[in-house]
């Protein structure tokens, strides 16, 4: 455990200014990612080391295609995240108490050292709920010259993105939709800050974007030419990554066809640079 970098201490309640949920949080209580606790008036990392997956991957699963190519990466994530999507991928991670070990940032630092990795990723849960730990570890891995990537949803506020930012060399950011009921209904959040932090990054890192494309009634298909739209007036040549959506987590909806994803992917084309499609065997 670790005091949070980022919160106010108010009449009894730690008010959090890590992401625009700014939680209020009585002593005792946690906030909405359960991972920032009020103890005795001061506001506590709860995962701080507590490292529930790692792994070594390729650099294009995080997805990143287009930033170090061909390498592999030693990936870390803890548990924790601010956001409740529906359709979770990674909710055993994100919501339920997993299995740990504790390591240290030196520790991860000379791990990924001592597997000749070049890179560092925080991945599998949400990272900026795990700020201070990835906040030191990056900075200790970037004096060993090691590439650091953020695999994240984005929703960060600017002053902890800014300061993060002097240490992450790449982020893949999960844009789950082009409006606000998609973000407030399905993943208890808002899109403006997350369109505001890839507008951020895209200053000073290398960002690629995701967009898993739902089909269905409470799907996004009709969001994402509004996407390809909106990334092609901020840069056309930042990659964007469309992965099919499988039933997962609390939504029950078939898996999108892919035949959507193949003419997003040909709609796209006209606007972006760099356009994938994910997870979808044969086809890229």
């Amino acid at each position: 455990m670790k005091e949070c970098l980022y919160y106010e201490k108010l009449d009894g309640v730690a008010k959090c200014t890590l992401c625009p949920h700014y939680c209020l949080i009585k002593e005792g209580k946690l906030g909405i990612c359960k991972q920032r606790k009020n103890i005795e008036g001061k506001l506590i990392s709860l995962n701080y080391g507590k490292i529930t997956s790692l792994g070594i991957d390729p650099i294009e699963k995080k997805p990143l295609y287009n930033f170090m190519k061909g390498t592999e990466t030693f990936s870390l994530g803890s548990s924790g995240c601010n956001f409740s999507c529906k359709f979770c991928q990674n909710y055993r991670i994100a919501k339920e108490e997993s299995l740990f070990e504790r390591i240290n940032p030196e520790e991860a630092v000379n791990k990924a050292l001592e597997y000749n990795l070049p890179s560092i990723s925080f991945t599998y849960n949400e990272p900026t709920v795990w700020y201070e730990y990835v906040l030191e570890t990056a900075k200790l891995a970037k004096k060993s010259n090691l590439k650091t990537i953020c695999v994240t949803n984005g929703y960060i506020n600017k002053e902890p993105l800014g300061e993060l930012l002097d240490y992450i060399d790449a982020f893949n950011v999960d844009l789950k939709a082009f409006n606000s009921n998609f973000y407030k209904n399905l993943c208890g959040g808002t899109l403006q800050p997350v369109l505001d932090s890839i507008t951020m990054i895209h200053r000073r890192a290398h960002v690629e974007i995701t967009t898993l494309v739902i089909g269905g009634k409470e799907g996004n298909v009709d969001d994402v030419e509004d996407i390809i739209k909106w990334i092609s007036e901020l840069d056309r040549k930042i990659p964007l990554h469309l992965s099919r959506y499988f039933p997962a987590y609390m939504m029950r909806e078939p898996p999108t066809d892919v035949e959507i994803l193949v003419k997003l992917k040909e709609f796209g084309k006209k606007y972006l640079d760099n356009i994938y499609i994910g997870n979808v065997p044969g086809i890229k």
